[in-house]
C-alpha cells in the first residue's frame, strides 16, 4: 500500500515567529497554500500561520512588516511520517481541516498532506496496481476474457484471442453467446464454476461470475489449453508408473530397502527389511525413522549430504551392514535411502577384515614413514645438570634459528642426534622435514643414489621410474648427514658442490635439481687430522665448520650420571614391565666410578640389563654387566679415597666462602686470612667453580 512519504507536499521555505506579514503574503501566494507551518530555531513545529489569519490582519491594516508572532495558531494537529495507511484514512474521513502538516519522529517539519493529495496518491497507486495486472494476465498461459452486465465482450488477453481465433476488433463490445456458441447452455444452466471441454478449441473453458458497478452480474471466462493439461496428466500417469515400477523392485529386493522423504518421514519399505527387525507395514510407513529405526543414524546424511557405511551390527544373531544415502535434488536432500545388507554377510564380513587389516598395515606404514621424516626431540628431551651443557644447549638453540650449517662433534653415544632433532625444532624449517642420513650405514656404491636419487634406467638393478634422493626429501626442511666423517671423498666433492650451488644432478640425469635444504652434521672422527691425512676435503670441512658444537663425554659430566639414570629408570619401567626403585649404593658408586666409554647409550643398555636381572626393588652390585665390576674391592677402595678427599675439599669450600662472607668479598683479604697467596685463592676459586660478586 502506498506510504504517506509518497504523498506529501515538500516545503521549500521556512516561516518563524519573526517572518513578516508581506513574507508570508508572497509565499501563500507563490504556493497556493492555505496554511504555512511555523518552526521554532531548531526546524521544529510550534504551530500554524493560517489564511484566515492573514486576513485578520489585513482587516486590522496592520503594517505590512509586523511579524506574525501573534497570529499563529498553536494548537495545530500534525501527522507523523510513519502513520500507516489505516490510521492516515480514518484521519482523513472525519477531519475537517483541508490540509495537514507533517513531522518526523523529532516534530521537524517535512511538508504539508492534503485531502486531494490522498486522492491522487491512491489513483496513482490504483493505475500500477491495473498496469501490473494487465501484464500478468497479458502474459498468462490461460485465456482470459470478462464481458460486461449485458454478457457483452469487455476485456481479453492475448492468449483468448489466439485460442478462439477470434478477431479482437470485430469481438469487442459484442454478444459473448453470439461469439463462443458454447457457452450460451452454460449460462442457461448456470452452470459456473465447473470445468467443461471444448473440443472445437481444444480447452477446457471454466465461467465465474462477478458483480459490476452498477450491480449486474458479470462473466469471467478462463480457457485452458486440453494439450498443456494432457501433458501434465501424461507426466503424472508416468510419476505413478514409476512408483509402482519402484514398489514392485523393493518387494521382490534381495536386502532391506526403506526410503524417506525430506521430512525423514517413512514412505516407502522392502518386505524383506520388515522380516529382518520383525515389524509390519503400519509399524512403519509414514512414522520418523528415528523414532522406528533410531540406530540407522539416518539424519547424519540429511547433515552431511554424503553417502556411509556402517560398521557391523546384530540382530537375532544376524549381522547386517547399513548404507545410508542421500537423495540430492537442485542442491538440496529431498529424501534418503537406507539400504541393509544382510545375506550371505560372512563371506562380505571376512572381505571386510582382510581389507581392514590391509588398510591398518598401510596406515601404519604411512605413520612410520611420516616419523621418520620428522624430528622427534625438542631441547627438553636432552637432560643435563652439568654447567657445560647447559651452555652448549644455549649456544646451539640460537644457531638453530639461523640458516648456517651446524657441525655437531662428540664421542659415539652423547646425544649428537638428539641436538640435530632438536636444533630442527627450534628452528624456522620445522615444519619442514628432517631427513636423517647414516653416511656409515649405506654401501659407498649406494650413498650417491641415497643423496641425489637416480633416473630411470641409471643402473643396472635401478627401479624402472627412477627415484627420488634424500636431497629432494629434505627440500624446505633439513639434512641431518650423522657420521659424515666416514663419507667418501668422491662424494664429498658433490656435496660440496650442493652446499655451495643449492644445486645437483641425478645419477644418471642431465636436468639440473634446485633444492633449499640445511644441512646439520654430526661425526665422532677427528676431522682436522683427517684433513692433514688427505681423507677429507679441506674446502668441505671449512664449509660444514660454520657453526661447531661439541657434546662433551659422560666422564666429564658425571653429575648427569644422576639425573640421566632416574629419567631412564622411569622409561624403561614402562617399557619392560619392571619395577625398579633406585640402586644400592655400591651399586650406585660402581656406576659413578665408571668412565663410560659408550657414553648416554652405553648406560642406557646397562640400565636395562641391569633392571632385566633385578626386576623389583634395586639394583644390586651383581645386577651389573661384568666388565664394570673387574676387582670389585679395588674399585670401592678408589671410591673410598675419593670420598675422603671429597670431604676434605668440601671443608676446604666451606672455608673459602667463609672468609668470603667475613671479609665482604675481598680477596686480598680473604687469602690473607686462610693463610694463601692470592693467586692460589683464584686458583680454588676457579676449582670450586664461585661466582663472580
Amino acid at each position: 500500500m502506498i506510504s504517506l512519504k509518497e504523498m506529501i507536499t515538500p516545503i521549500p521555505y521556512q516561516i518563524k515567529e519573526d517572518t513578516t506579514l508581506v513574507e508570508a503574503l508572497s509565499i501563500m501566494k507563490e504556493e497556493k497554500h492555505n496554511l504555512l507551518p511555523v518552526v521554532d530555531n531548531h526546524e521544529k513545529l510550534i504551530g500554524v500561520f493560517t489564511r484566515s489569519k492573514l486576513y485578520q490582519m489585513i482587516q486590522e491594516e496592520k503594517s505590512l512588516q509586523t511579524p506574525i508572532k501573534e497570529y499563529i495558531k498553536n494548537d495545530v494537529y500534525s501527522l507523523r511520517i510513519d502513520t500507516n495507511f489505516e490510521d492516515l484514512e480514518k484521519i482523513v474521513r472525519h477531519s475537517s481541516v483541508g490540509t495537514g502538516v507533517v513531522v518526523d519522529m523529532e516534530n521537524r517539519v517535512l511538508g504539508l498532506f492534503t485531502k486531494a493529495d490522498m486522492v491522487m496518491g491512491l489513483l496513482s497507486t490504483t493505475n500500477t496496481l491495473k498496469d501490473q495486472l494487465d501484464t500478468v494476465i497479458e502474459n498468462s498461459n490461460i485465456g482470459v476474457m470478462m464481458t460486461d452486465g449485458q454478457e457483452k465482450i469487455v476485456y481479453g488477453n492475448n492468449r483468448f484471442w489466439d485460442m478462439t481465433g477470434l478477431n479482437r476488433k470485430n469481438s469487442w463490445n459484442m454478444p459473448v453467446t453470439k461469439e463462443l456458441p458454447e457457452v450460451h447452455e452454460l449460462f442457461e444452466k448456470k452452470q459456473y464454476n465447473n470445468p467443461v471441454t471444448i473440443k472445437r478449441l481444444q480447452s477446457i473453458l471454466t465461467i465465474n461470475t462477478y458483480q459490476t458497478v452498477r450491480n449486474q452480474t458479470g462473466y469471467i471466462i478462463l480457457l485452458h489449453d486440453i494439450s498443456e493439461l494432457e501433458g501434465i496428466a501424461a507426466e503424472l500417469e508416468s510419476v505413478k508408473n514409476l512408483k509402482q515400477s519402484l514398489q514392485t523392485a523393493m518387494e521382490h529386493a534381495y536386502d532391506g530397502i526403506l526410503m524417506a522423504d525430506d521430512q525423514q518421514s517413512i514412505q516407502m519399505v522392502s518386505p524383506s527389511m520388515l522380516e529382518l527387525f520383525n515389524l509390519e507395514y503400519k509399524d512403519v510407513l509414514h512414522k520418523k525413522t528415528e523414532e522406528v529405526f533410531p540406530h540407522f543414524k539416518l539424519s547424519n546424511v540429511y547433515e552431511t549430504e554424503e553417502a556411509d557405511v556402517s560398521d557391523f551390527h546384530e540382530i537375532n544373531g544376524i549381522k547386517y551392514i547399513i548404507h545410508r544415502i542421500p537423495v540430492i535434488q537442485e542442491g538440496r536432500v529431498v529424501g534418503a535411502i537406507v539400504k541393509i545388507m544382510y545375506r550371505q554377510l560372512n563371506e562380505v564380513n571376512e572381505l571386510f577384515k582382510r581389507l581392514q587389516k590391509a588398510e591398518n598395515k598401510a596406515s601404519f606404514y604411512h605413520t612410520e614413514l611420516k616419523k621418520s621424516e620428522n624430528a622427534r626431540f625438542t631441547w627438553d628431551h636432552i637432560i643435563s645438570e652439568d654447567s657445560v651443557m647447559e651452555k652448549i644447549k644455549k649456544s646451539a638453540a640460537k644457531a638453530a634459528k639461523g640458516r648456517s650449517t651446524i657441525l655437531i662433534r662428540g664421542e659415539s653415544g652423547t646425544g649428537k642426534e638428539l641436538f640435530a632433532h632438536a636444533a630442527h625444532n627450534s628452528s624456522a624449517r620445522k615444519d619442514g622435514k628432517f631427513i636423517v642420513v647414516n653416511c656409515a650405514a649405506i654401501p659407498e656404491d649406494l650413498l650417491e643414489s641415497e643423496f641425489f636419487g637416480y633416473e630411470d634406467g641409471a643402473f643396472t638393478g635401478a627401479r624402472s621410474r627412477g627415484k627420488i634422493g634424500k636431497f629432494d626429501l629434505a627440500n624446505g626442511g633439513t639434512l641431518f648427514l650423522d657420521e659424515i666423517g666416514d663419507m667418501s671423498l668422491n662424494l664429498q666433492a658433490k656435496l660440496l658442490r650442493v652446499l655451495q650451488e643449492r644445486e645437483f644432478y641425478r645419477v644418471g640425469g642431465t636436468k639440473r635439481i634446485h633444492v633449499d635444504v640445511r644441512i646439520i652434521a654430526a661425526t665422532n672422527r677427528n676431522l682436522e687430522r683427517m684433513v692433514k691425512e688427505g681423507s677429507f676435503r679441506e674446502d668441505l670441512y671449512y664449509r660444514l665448520n660454520v657453526i661447531s658444537l661439541f657434546i662433551p663425554p659422560l666422564r666429564e659430566r658425571m653429575k648427569d650420571i644422576h639425573v640421566l639414570s632416574e629419567k631412564i629408570m622411569s622409561e624403561l619401567n614402562r617399557v619392560i614391565g619392571t619395577s625398579i626403585t633406585g640402586f644400592e649404593t655400591q651399586a650406585k658408586q660402581i656406576l659413578m666410578a665408571y668412565q663410560w666409554p659408550g657414553n648416554v647409550r652405553e648406560l642406557r643398555n646397562v640400565m636395562e640389563r641391569a633392571m632385566t636381572f633385578a626386576e623389583h626393588g634395586k639394583i644390586k652390585v651383581e645386577d651389573l654387566p661384568d666388565y664394570m665390576l673387574g676387582n670389585t674391592e679395588q674399585i670401592l677402595q678408589e671410591i673410598a679415597v675419593t670420598k675422603e678427599e671429597s670431604m676434605v675439599e668440601s671443608a676446604e669450600r666451606q672455608a673459602i666462602e667463609t672468609a668470603l662472607t667475613k671479609t665482604m668479598g675481598n680477596k686480598a683479604k680473604a687469602a690473607k686470612m686462610l693463610g694463601i697467596s692470592r693467586s692460589s685463592l683464584y686458583d680454588k676459586l676457579k676449582k670450586y667453580q664461585f661466582n663472580e660478586k
